[in-house]
Order: C-alpha cells, then structure tokens, then sequence
C-alpha cells in the first residue's frame, strides 16, 4: 500500500526465487504476445520451473480462426485474406476494416479496390452479414441484419447453396434470407478465386470452419486466401488456471499486463481467486483494478520507453526500439521474466537480452534490422492445406430465447485500458456518435416493442446477473438484439475514466460468462423511471440550412453520391446536383496557383471508412483540448475534423455514408469577409489561415461557414493551475503548435 524503490523488489525477487525449488505453484498469466524474446524467456522460466504454468489470456479474444483450422486442416494455422484481390467480399460478422483486424493492413487492401478515380479501375462488392451496425457494415453495398447466433445457419445455407456442402438447409426455405443466400452465391461464383469469404472474432470456431470450407470450394485458397503458421502458440485454458486460483493451488502468481481482475468472466470469480495468492506480482501501466489486489505492484514501461520485438501475422519479425528513456522508471516484461528466470535474479537491461535473443544476426545484420525496421528473411512460409470435409460441422437451428446480448469491443476503449485516455473517451464512437459513455444498443423496433427511448435507463438481467445502462435506439442493429460496449464502468483508474465521483459508463463485464464470451442469448429487458444524458456529436453543426431564402423548405445537400457507374459517366455529378449554390464575392483576387508553394488536401470518399483516426491525430497534433461530456452536450467540442455519419434508406434497415468534415480552405472564403479584425485572411500560398491573437471571439465566421468547421473556445482548458504544470504533463503539448487561451476561434490550417 506504500511505495517502495525497485531495490526492494530485486531482494524480494531473489529472496522468492530461491525457495520456489521447481515452481510448484507458480504461475505466470500474460496476455498473447508475439514477441520472440518474450517467448524464448518463457520457455526459459518454464525449464527452470518445470511445474509452473504460463497462461495467457484476451479479454478480446481471437482465436477461434485457429482452433476452426485445427479442426478442418489437422493444425493450428492462421489465415490471411487479401481483400486487395478480391472483387467480392463476403463478411460473416467480421468487423474486418475496424475492430474485428489484428492490424489496418485489410483496411488499406481493400480500400485499394475501393478507388475509381481512373475510368478503368473496377470497385469490389462488399456484402456484410452482421447484428450490430459496425465499421465494416456502414461501407457495405450490401447488408443483411440478423443476431449474431443465427450468422452460423447463414454460413451453413450458404455452403449448401454453393454446393460446398451437402448437410440440410437450416434456415426457413423462401423467405428473404434465401433469397439474399441466393444472389451472394451467384455473385461468388461468378467472381471464383477473385472473392473473400470471411467470419470475425465473436463467431465460434464452427463458423470459421464453414467460411474455410466455402473459401476452398470457391478455389480461393491460395490466391485471395492463404495460411502460414501462426505467431500465437497455445495457452493453458483460462477456466482450468481459475480452478487452481479458486482451489489455493497457486502460491506465486506473475501477472503481466493487461487487467484481468476488471476483465475476466464473471463466473470465474478471478477477484477472490487472486485474493488468495500469498505472494502475487503485478507489472502495470496504472493503479488498476488487477494492481489493487496484488501484493507487488510493479511500474510497467511503456512500449516507447522500451525494447523489445514482436511478429506480425505472417511471421516478419520487427526490433522494437526506445524513443526516449522511462519517464516514470518502469520496467518492461521482457525485463521482469528474464530476471525471475536467471540465476542470479538481478535486474536486466532490455538491450542486452533482446540483442540476446538475436545473438545469430550480426553487427551489421543487427543494424541493418533497425534501420530498416524489420529482420530480413522472416516471413513465415506459405502452408499448403487439405481440408477435411467430414470435420467441418454440422450447425442446426436453434430458437430464439429472449434477448441476444452481442459484447462488442469500444471502439475507443478497446477492452477499457485506455478509459483514462481523455482524447480517446472524447471521440465519437463511428456509427452512433456517443461520447464519454457506453448504452444499451437496439433497434428501432425493438424500442418500440418495449416502449423505451434514448436515454431511459433499462434493466438488463442475464444469467442471473444484472445492470442497468442507458438505451441508446441505434438504426440499424438487428431486431431482438442488445448491444453493449466493453470496456467502461472502472472502479479503479485515473481522474479521466472516474470524471467525478463515478466511473465514465457501465461495466458490462458483470454480465459477461465464459460461457457467453461474444454473445449470449436468453437476456431480459426492465423499464426504470430513471434517465441518463445520452450525449452524441451527429446533430451538432448541421449543415443542412437553405442556401438561398427563396428556396422553400428546400436544403443543401450534405451529401453527394451516385454509383460508380454513374461517376464514370459523368465525373463532375456533384456539381449538377445542387445548381442553385450562390457564388460569393471574391475580396482579394483568386489566388494564382502557377507561383510558389500549392497547398491543399483531398480525402477520397469512396475510400474513407469513418475510423476517426484523423481526427484522434489532428488532436494530438495541434493540442486540441477535451472538453468533456457537459460541454459536448452544449455543442462545445474542439475537433477540428469532424467525422458525419448519414443514414440513408429506411430507419430499420439503414445504408451509412461516413464524411469527414474539415476546413476547406475556400477560395473566395466566406469567413474572411466578416471578420471585423482580419483574424481569418488568405495568405500569399492561398491558405485560410487564422491569426489567434487578433480573434475577438465575435463568431461571424463559424456562422458564416457553410461547412460548419470553425470552433470556439469558450473556456480555457489549457490554463496550468486547472490541468497541473508537472513536467510530464507539459510533454502532451506539441511545441510547435500554439497553445489557445479562451475566446478565440480555431479551425484546421493543413
């Protein structure tokens, strides 16, 4: 409970060590890593101390892909799909271009073939299959709501369709689904060995199975789907490592990262299991949950402060190198398992035990590989697969219990370490916008059959536990489903994650079995009479006045689309679309772009998913200040690129157009001629440009905006006695960029 120098440590380790004999009853739990040296020192520890156990554990969890290969192919493989082959893509609930990739190579694939600005490129087709309205589904040109339980019975239907399969139909022969079954099936022949059929991460392993099979009877494999070994090696079962904590079998445990006390299944009780350890280690980033509990807590470095490696899927190994020295002098995982598995137990340099580990490259092989950033040479090979036909399994129909719950990782929080980032609390989650908290996503429908509204706070009983959250009605979804975002509700973190007295959100995990890990049916739904601020940023700085006061009830179109058939014939569509746009008179002269530097940024929007990644960095870039959920909810964020997401269609079964919107820098800018001390002006390259310190704060230009992307400042978030003058915190700021006092008005420069 009181702090202590990493001396003190260093006895402790030493001092254990030497009593542990052969680690009976120790055990090492970490989350999944790829790190060569971090896999060599393991099985390091685990021949020092041959009965200990390492176990690793996700709280997003990955890999039934590879349990499904096992069953089908007879080994643990991992598949790569090549979305940047591929005219035709079909998603069986995988969330591929945002939350459900391992990395944002699938998403730069296949926006690859989402490009048509040459007459011959020829766009991909996407169709998407899911019960929640992801990332992936909002670029979808086709899209099939329905619970995440019943994607299997698709994926069956679809292989017997395709004549992959000869097992029975399981869904209900002619009505709309077969008929969806049917036009995907024709268009996945039609485009055989050029398409991808693809399951995500909360589908069991059966799906998985199934997608294989399919992607083989399609004469897919080994063309737009391939299979190396795979990066992760196998891992003692959670549930087993939680008997043994529950039982008292475990008298030394190591936790390395992650924060499996806020993030393991409810019914595994790891909280009390932990709580029995006589001696427990805790390496962290914060004073978390897991660290409240543990007798030791270790101050984890950062992954900048630090050295080490890792493989990406395809097995290419990186040396992972410092930016700067530990600030608050952590000590990397690396470092902490090679000095319980050496002699001597005394600390370790990074350095020297990964170049340990790399020992076979010389000096300048080893130089080369940081400077290139990769070790040449070890990319795992190509496996050649047979599939098993008979081992693919059988999936019947099941009838519907209750409600469906479907977990879904926050798509800013991921599984909650970063609730006590505030950029990231701050940004919109992509499809229903909501800031600083998660809510109980449902459908239309379903709100309506229950008699609830956005923002009225439910009961949600399922397996025989209970929380109340905020329902947020979100278009969209699958009737008959509740979506709930990971990751929120933390008892034990920063000022961030707790703004006041209580934490940001609601912890789901308290519903969340091992037995329903990604989604679990049977759920109740209660009315209470309380509500809750649901806060979203979509109908703030809308932009969809009339353009002209003549025009009766008529608005500017805020978006512009057609078909990628109709863009080819006819380039310029946009500009037929709304003819009545008014010309502005131009004050300075239009800037001649034939002289000096040419300035300007274009975001293709058949390309752009939503991902909110420009708009995270420009914050960090210009030190943009968070200004909390009461200020969102007055229409007082600062970001200077705003993410629009659009629905089109019906409210129940909505298309989603996604637009980022920032400064346009125009040329005859409307801005620039209201502005009564010249603050916005066009400089000699032709920018629109804002000069903070001649702003009075007048805000003729936000109105005057027809993009709606002028912000104000209307309090001093950045002023030192309210966020602290600690050196460390002074490092957040970009010092090349101003920092803003109150009153003026910000907008993106480039």
């Amino acid at each position: 409970g009181g702090p202590v120098e990493w001396a003190a440590f260093d006895k402790e380790c030493a001092d254990h060590c030497s009593k542990m004999g052969i680690g009976t009853g120790f055990r090492i739990l970490s989350e999944r890593t790829t790190s060569p040296t971090l896999l060599g020192l393991k099985a390091a520890l685990l021949k020092k101390y041959p009965s200990a156990k390492w176990v690793e554990y996700d709280a997003i969890d990955a890999g039934h892909g590879l349990a499904a290969a096992e069953m089908v192919f007879g080994e643990r493989l991992q598949a790569h799909y090549h979305f940047d082959k591929a005219d035709v893509i079909l998603s069986l609930d995988d969330d591929f271009l945002s939350l459900d990739a391992a990395s944002t190579l699938p998403l730069k694939q296949y926006s690859r073939k989402r490009k048509v600005s040459n007459p011959g490129d020829a766009m991909n087709r996407l169709y998407v299959v899911e019960s929640q309205f992801s990332v992936t589904g909002g670029m979808a040109d086709h899209r099939l709501r329905m619970r995440t339980a019943e994607v299997g019975q698709f994926a069956s239907d679809l292989a017997v369709e395709l004549g992959a399969s000869q097992a029975l139909k399981v869904l209900k022969s002619g009505d709309a689904t077969q008929k969806w079954i049917a036009a995907v099936a024709r268009d996945l022949k039609a485009h055989a060995g050029k398409c991808v059929v693809t399951a995500g991460v909360k589908q069991p392993a059966a799906v998985h199975a199934i997608a294989y099979q399919i992607n083989q009877a399609l004469g897919n494999i080994g063309t737009t789907v391939t299979f190396t070994k795979p990066v992760y090696e196998a891992s003692t079962p959670l549930a087993e490592f939680a008997t043994e904590l529950s039982q008292g079998r475990v008298t030394t445990l190591l936790i390395l990262g992650g924060n499996p006390a806020f993030t393991a299944p409810v019914d595994l009780n790891f909280v009390e299991g932990i709580r029995k350890v006589g001696n427990s280690y805790y390496l962290g980033l914060e004073s978390d949950e897991t660290a409240a509990l543990c007798k030791w807590h270790l101050p984890m470095a950062h992954e900048l402060e630090t050295w080490g490696d890792a493989r990406s899927l395809d097995g290419t190994a990186s040396i992972q190198q410092p930016m700067v020295r530990p600030i608050w002098s952590g000590r990397s995982a690396i470092e902490i398992v090679a000095q319980f598995a050496s002699e001597d137990h005394k600390p370790k340099k990074g350095y020297e035990v990964v170049r340990a580990q790399w020992k076979d490259l010389d000096e300048k092989a080893w130089r080369k590989a940081l400077h290139d950033g990769v070790v040449a040479g070890t990319a795992f090979a190509e496996a050649k697969v047979t599939l098993n036909a008979k081992a693919v399994p059988t999936i019947t129909a099941s009838p519907a219990d209750g409600y469906e719950v479907v977990f879904l990782e926050s798509a800013s929080l991921s599984d909650g370490r970063y609730a006590n980032n505030a950029w990231l609390q701050e940004a919109p989650e992509p499809m229903t916008k909501l800031v600083w908290d998660n809510a109980a996503w449902i459908s239309p429908a379903t709100a309506k059959k229950e008699g609830i509204e956005t923002g009225q706070v439910i009961g949600i009983e399922l397996g025989g536990k209970r929380i109340e959250i905020a329902a947020m009605v979100a278009p969209g979804y699958a009737d008959g489903v509740i979506g709930l975002a990971l990751g929120y509700g933390r008892e034990k973190a920063g000022r961030v994650a707790r703004a006041g007295k209580e934490p940001v959100g609601v912890n789901v995990y308290k519903l969340r079995a091992s037995t329903g890990w990604n989604f679990a049916a049977g759920a109740k739904i209660s009315k209470t009479l309380r509500k809750h601020d649901i806060v979203t940023t979509q109908e703030h700085h809308t932009m969809e006045e009339p353009t002209l006061a003549g025009r009766k009830g008529k608005h500017r179109p805020v978006v512009r689309e057609a078909t990628a058939v109709e863009y080819k014939a006819t380039p310029d569509f946009a500009e037929h679309m709304d003819p009545h746009i008014p010309q502005f008179d131009d004050l300075q002269g239009y800037h001649d772009y034939s002289k000096g530097q040419q300035w300007g940024m274009a975001i293709d929007l058949s390309a752009c998913v939503g991902c909110n990644a420009c708009l995270i960095a420009c914050n960090a870039e210009n030190n943009i200040p968070v200004v909390g959920k009461e200020q969102v909810k007055n229409g007082r964020e600062m970001h200077w690129i705003r993410m629009d997401r659009y629905y089109t269609g019906s409210e129940e079964d909505p298309q989603a157009v996604m637009q980022p919107i920032q400064c346009q820098q125009c040329e005859a800018a409307p801005c620039e001629n209201v502005c009564p001390v010249a603050a916005t002006v066009h400089s000699p390259e032709g920018l629109n440009e804002m000069a903070y310190n001649r702003c009075v704060g007048t805000r003729y230009c936000a109105n005057n905006c027809p993009y709606k992307v002028r912000r104000f400042n209307y309090l001093n978030w950045h002023k030192q006695d309210r966020v602290g003058t600690t050196p460390e915190r002074a490092l957040q700021h970009n010092p090349d960029v101003t920092v803003r006092m109150r009153g003026v008005v910000e907008k993106c420069t480039y």
